[in-house]
């Protein structure tokens, strides 16, 4: 295991900038998602988004990865490529972003409604981002990673959905992925400590039906063995005494969904 990198106050600020970039990008793309649009059309967007406002894209390019969005629908878990398969009514997506500003790294997620949804996919829609809130909670000072785990496995054991975990969320900062690893699993009271000054990317990725998952042909996308939909919400977050500080928002996005007609 990686050494964990400790941020000053400063280096905290910047990674809020980078990760609220994040969060208007993903508004952007809020803006258009609807049946018929494309995932490329959408990752066109975004790197536009993202360049016009003096970031780069912090996925293109890394481990050989084509694009800016990660855009993974229904069965796909993460990691899934842009194409010019139009969304469908029905659907859902996960839109994954990064950004590289100041020299750090913003990485946020959210999982998107194409037209109308199934009530049991709306549910596991919900179910996800209160896992993704329950472990924030856990996201303090003198915890745990196995607490942050604990309290997403839990919730999603209780609902009857698999935790994926060949998947974790990460540390954060000059590298997208430092440590520590963020399993969404785990037990409460075991692993690294939680300490001021760490900064950490917490994803669930739940799924709607068992948690295991494999590599899709195409080399980078992750999908669910059973084929049932997955849903993947991410925020970044400052470890603080008493209450976590979350640097990233979604709340750009949901005033884009709030408003939006089909």
């Amino acid at each position: 295991m990686g050494k964990v990198i400790y941020k000053t106050d400063e280096e905290i600020e910047l990674i809020r900038l980078s990760s609220l970039l994040v969060g208007k990008t993903l508004a952007e793309v809020a803006k258009l998602i609807k049946p018929g649009v494309t995932t490329l059309e959408l990752d066109k967007v975004a790197e536009e988004f993202i360049r016009d406002n003096g970031a780069i894209p912090g996925f293109l390019g890394m481990y050989d990865f084509p694009n800016t969005l990660c855009t993974s629908a229904n069965e796909a878990v993460v990691h899934g490529i842009p194409n010019n398969e139009p969304l469908e009514n029905g659907d859902i997506i996960s839109v994954d972003c990064g950004v590289l500003m100041n020299e750090f790294y913003g990485d946020v997620a959210y999982t998107f409604e194409v037209g109308e949804v199934k009530p049991e996919i709306k549910k596991l829609l919900k179910v996800t981002k209160e896992c993704l809130k329950r472990a924030i909670e856990q996201a303090v000072v003198g915890n745990r990673v196995g607490d942050i785990g604990y309290a997403v496995q839990s919730l999603a054991e209780e609902n009857g959905y698999g935790v994926v975990r060949e998947l974790v969320g990460h540390g954060l900062g000059k590298d997208l992925h430092e440590e520590p690893q963020v399993p969404n699993y785990g037990k409460r009271g075991n692993g690294l400590q939680l300490k001021e000054g760490m900064v950490i990317a917490i994803e669930p990725m739940i799924n709607l039906g068992k948690r295991n998952v494999k590599e899709h042909t195409d080399g980078s996308t992750i999908i669910t063995v059973d084929g049932l939909p997955s849903a993947h919400f991410e925020h970044d977050v400052a470890i603080r005494k008493g209450k976590a500080e979350v640097l990233s928002t979604h709340e750009f996005v949901e005033e884009v969904l709030k408003n939006k007609n089909y």
